[in-house]
């Protein structure tokens, strides 16, 4: 059904988009203005037409769409398709998105723009569900998901828009990704290139809202408050923003408890996910239903995956998702790029730093001119310049792009690296005996903060804060290498093999990899604070002691007893410069950007006061217990 069609109509006013794909699966409110240089809408009112549409899907559901079609029709046209919950608006048929495309430059090139707001959201049909996981096998004619949704607006697209090419590209980000990622699943034969940037993959694994089983308090509840309440009915209006009544976070969260209270206390019934949540502690069908890797094994389109190396939201997802398309689908385009970037900050930025991080170029635009733009002017019109790269990834440290034939590169030589006797690193294996340990108090009353800020929700910066905060606590362990005589320089995945041992039954453990700049570094142009001594975040990881041999059937901790505790602290790709140090912290809580762990063993969701007790840790570094880290390192 159409709404309205609308030809030259005065330009008034546009939205931003920061709210809708860099936020991604994050609250607006902590979204940088992505939009402040653009200065081109008398350029799009001149060149667009805009037409609104309720397009029926095959339940009957109707999804409100809008597109943007090129005046010139002497020539034909590829689409682009962007699926979204964050609102495709504006909704006046006189006000036009700003750019139409991922960046302006698809704007003066010409494509059909197509935006949807997803079932249950805004001004479409339907019912909502966070992360809805495809229907069973075998699907009726009537069944329909976000697969089907995503097939069903394309033939209408191809059916109904005149003077399309016939190609079909799709893109967004984080969750706007996982739409991206739905559409390459039993994917229309028009759609040949697709771009999920920061999608996630595994919202209990890696990704919104669980790393690794722990749960991500913080920013579930921010995002489920501004995202997943009930609606009466279709509406243009967004939630409005919670008031937690105090500028700490912390403070918030500590005084809640177990997060089962949260809706008792402030839901009250009216965010259904968080129900869910509470009802699935563990890695049951709820959660394996929404995993996308099951769902990979029969990809069509081209392929661009997108990745920020300080994504605090979803770098999990856009690495598998490349390793699993590269797996199951021999032959296929698969290409892999992976920048400096917090979540979504490839778009709409500059990327010369990221907090007082600098890194001496505009490394979004790179990405924007030499790798977005030619990836689907190539596949949707065979135009510009395309070399089907692997991987085309920044090495931090150096501030250097490297394109390369696969990722990990080749050539990586795999290291270990020991924690050591005095708080010292070593790529020596240890020798020790049964006395050399360490150990610390971990008191879920007093848990070691994410960062040294006060806030309410968990931004996006806090991977790039100086974690001298953390180093200065006597519940987090501290291990340092002598400044290094040469570049060191690694790539790939990166594990730490922890031996530790708890008096409690359940406890967390974490990981940090950090750089730790010379004294004599001189002060950050991007943020004017002196450099000497600071603790760069590189790469950190959770993982929760119950699932640490099974996320499907967790078992308590034996006190006192040495255990094994293996965590992916995901990829990176990183020099440390001569002179530079290397320093691991070892810590057992992270809050509250993980929900506190009560130290003995149960439904952490539910855990009751008297539940959460002190525990003390021990971490080994004996020659029969060598807790280390595994890096990948090129010579």
């Amino acid at each position: 059904m159409i709404i309205r069609r609308t030809s030259s109509a005065p330009w008034a006013a546009v939205l931003t988009m920061a709210a809708s794909i860099v936020a991604g699966c994050q609250d607006p409110d902590q979204t940088p203005d992505l939009n402040a240089a653009q200065d081109h809408p008398a350029y799009l009112r001149e060149s667009y037409d805009k037409a609104e549409y309720m397009v029926a899907m095959r339940d009957g559901v109707e999804l409100y769409t809008i597109v943007y079609t090129p005046k010139d029709q002497s020539r034909s046209y590829p689409v682009l398709l962007y699926r979204t919950p964050y609102s495709i608006g504006p909704y006046e048929p006189d006000k036009f998105r700003d750019p139409l495309g991922p960046t302006s430059e698809f704007d003066r090139a010409g494509y059909i723009f197509a935006f949807q707001d997803v079932r249950g959201q805004f001004r479409s049909e339907g019912d909502f569900e966070v992360i809805r996981p495809p229907a069973p096998e075998p699907k009726g004619p009537m069944d329909a998901d976000e697969i089907t949704d995503n097939y069903d607006t394309i033939e209408w697209l191809l059916a109904t828009v005149p003077n399309h090419n016939g190609r079909v590209g799709q893109w967004g980000i984080s969750y706007s990704a996982w739409q991206t990622v739905m559409g390459m699943v039993d994917a229309h034969p028009a759609l040949v290139a697709a771009s999920p940037q920061a999608s996630p993959s595994d919202m209990f694994i890696g990704d919104d809202w669980h790393h690794n089983g722990a749960f991500r308090i913080m920013y579930s509840f921010s995002w489920l408050a501004g995202n997943a309440r009930r609606r009466d009915a279709p509406t243009t209006e967004r939630s409005g923003s919670f008031d937690y009544g105090t500028p700490s976070g912390y403070d918030f969260f500590l005084e809640a408890g177990s997060a089962a209270n949260i809706d008792e206390l402030y839901f009250q019934g009216d965010v259904p996910a968080w129900q869910d949540f509470m009802e699935h502690g563990t890695y049951d069908d709820f959660w394996q239903r929404q995993n996308a890797l099951r769902y990979m094994d029969d990809v069509r389109p081209a392929v661009l995956n997108v990745a920020g190396w300080f994504d605090t939201e979803d770098f999990y997802g856009p690495m598998s998702i490349y390793r699993t398309v590269e797996a199951d689908n021999p032959g296929l385009e698969n290409t892999l790029a992976v920048g400096p970037w917090l979540h979504g900050g490839w778009s709409g930025m500059t990327g010369e730093s990221l907090g007082c991080i600098e890194f001496e170029q505009p490394t979004s635009l790179y990405f924007q001119e030499r790798v977005q733009f030619p990836f689907f002017e190539h596949h949707l019109r065979d135009a510009g310049d395309w070399s089907s790269p692997e991987a085309v990834v920044f090495q931090t440290g150096l501030n250097e792009w490297r394109t390369y034939d696969a990722w990990p590169p080749p050539g990586i030589e795999t290291t270990e690296l020991y924690l050591a006797a005095d708080g010292t690193l070593s790529f020596d294996a240890p020798t020790g005996g049964a006395e050399a340990l360490d150990t610390y108090v971990s008191d879920p009353a007093d848990p070691v903060p994410f960062s040294a800020e006060t806030r309410t929700t968990l931004g996006h910066l806090w991977k790039v804060e100086d974690q001298r905060f953390a180093s200065a606590r006597s519940d987090v362990l501290v291990y340092t290498s002598d400044p290094l005589e040469e570049d060191l320089t690694i790539a790939g995945p990166i594990l730490a093999d922890l031996r530790v041992s708890t008096t409690g039954t359940d406890s967390d453990w974490i990981v940090k990899l950090i750089d730790v700049y010379p004294d004599e570094a001189p002060a950050s142009g991007a943020c004017d604070v002196p450099m000497g001594g600071f603790q760069m975040h590189v790469a950190g990881e959770i993982m929760r002691g119950k699932f640490r041999d099974s996320f499907e059937r967790p078992e308590p901790m034996t006190p006192g007893e040495v255990t094994p505790i293996h965590i992916d602290l995901r990829d990176r790709f990183h020099t440390f410069r001569a002179g530079h140090r290397i320093m691991v912290h070892v810590q057992s809580s992270w809050f509250p950007a993980y929900d506190r762990n009560p130290q003995t063993f149960t439904d952490i969701y539910h855990a009751r006061p008297e539940e959460y007790q002190v525990a003390t840790q021990t971490v080994y570094r004996s020659a029969a217990q060598p807790s280390h880290l595994v890096l990948g390192v090129m010579r």
